[in-house]
């Protein structure tokens, strides 16, 4: 693999690597300000008192665009909602995980005990301990979790951090294919080559740039347009193929996938067949098996507009509004009780108008 500079980028600098493959790949999107657009607003007592800005992208089983909102074509960092793909890659390069462990390498977990005993357990199947993860330390995501480590004295570990499943299963692959661990988290690493080269595989298009994510681990720039293709051909794959393979252990073992109480394992678990992974700054992405699929980026990077509006993409995709009315929003209060809601544009309406009355 060789690298090039990106549009506008400087070659002098790693984060601002692209990556450039085989001409029949599409071209890397554009480096640019997104042109996002509203998509969900904050009404108080029947008045509009915010507004989301961000895009959406809903594909048809033909993998054509039935619905964009926003700009689905810039160059974006899709953070943990590319560890499904990321997955992917490691077992096209011999991971032999399934089930509950296979879920665990494409996790953002809660840090509780069962997410640490899995870690552990890959490292166990490496050889290796915690010590050769390379992840930053952290406290558990989940604040209850987090809260009790507080509470009894438990120190930041890289154990705890919520990629550490991911780190370990990285590290198992390394080990696997006889390369180096102590780098495994260069871009130059053949890992992390092999896992670029199936970023751009699965979404159809050569990277735009290449960082760092929080984590640590290298994070490529694609397009939403790009995630939602990826994760729908991972969801639309034959069985036993190692796309479909992390789409079985992710839907089978949610919670693994995220934590107990987590929205998208409950999301899961209301719509069968659906695969879905968030990621920082306002990202999810969802596809079903027939091809389906939509991905989210809400601009100011919001949770509480994040979910009405992945819930509303896939009702506007086919599902069932009455399935995803619990995660139409949680409601605004005024003096402890509901006075208003997060409620999607009407271009995403089907769920908002099965939920949400005037206020």
């Amino acid at each position: 693999m060789t690298h090039a500079p990106g549009h506008g980028s400087s070659p002098s600098l790693p984060d601002t690597q692209a990556v450039m493959y085989s001409s029949s790949l599409a071209e890397a999107p554009l480096v640019r300000e997104p042109l996002h657009a509203p998509v969900a607003h904050l009404v108080r007592g029947g008045v509009v008192e915010g507004i989301h800005y961000g895009s959406v992208v809903v594909l048809g089983t033909d993998a054509e665009v039935q619905l964009q909102i926003g700009d689905i074509e810039a160059a974006f960092y899709p953070r943990s909602a590319l560890k499904p793909v990321q997955a992917v890659a490691m077992v096209r390069a011999g991971l032999p995980l399934d089930g509950a462990l296979l879920s665990l390498t494409a996790a953002s977990h809660s840090g509780e005990e069962h997410h640490l005993a899995g870690t552990r357990r890959i490292l166990d199947l490496a050889g290796l301990t915690e010590d050769h993860l390379r992840n930053v330390p952290d406290l558990p995501f989940d604040p209850v979790v987090r809260d009790a480590w507080v509470r009894e004295g438990r120190v930041p570990s890289r154990l705890a951090q919520n990629c550490s499943g991911k780190h370990a299963a990285m590290l198992y692959t390394c080990v696997l294919n006889g390369w180096s661990l102590d780098d495994y988290l260069d871009p130059a690493h053949p890992l992390q080559q092999a896992i670029a080269e199936i970023v751009e595989d699965l979404t159809g298009q050569r990277i735009a740039r290449v960082t760092v994510d929080g984590c640590g681990a290298p994070l490529f720039s694609i397009s939403l347009h790009g995630l939602a293709r990826a994760v729908a051909r991972i969801t639309g794959a034959a069985p036993g193929t190692p796309e479909a393979r992390v789409a079985d252990a992710m839907r089978e073992y949610a919670e693994m996938a995220s934590g107990s109480g987590r929205d998208v394992a409950a999301l899961m678990r209301a719509v069968p067949g659906l695969l879905t992974k968030d990621g920082f700054e306002g990202v999810q992405v969802a596809a079903l098996p027939d091809g389906r699929a939509v991905a989210v980026k809400i601009a100011d990077g919001a949770n509480r507009a994040r979910v009405p509006v992945a819930a509303a993409a896939l009702a506007r995709a086919g599902v069932d509004p009455a399935a995803l009315a619990e995660f139409a929003g949680e409601p605004l209060l005024g003096g402890g009780e509901p006075v208003g809601s997060i409620r999607p544009v009407r271009a995403l309406d089907p769920i908002s108008q099965l939920t949400h009355t005037a206020v």
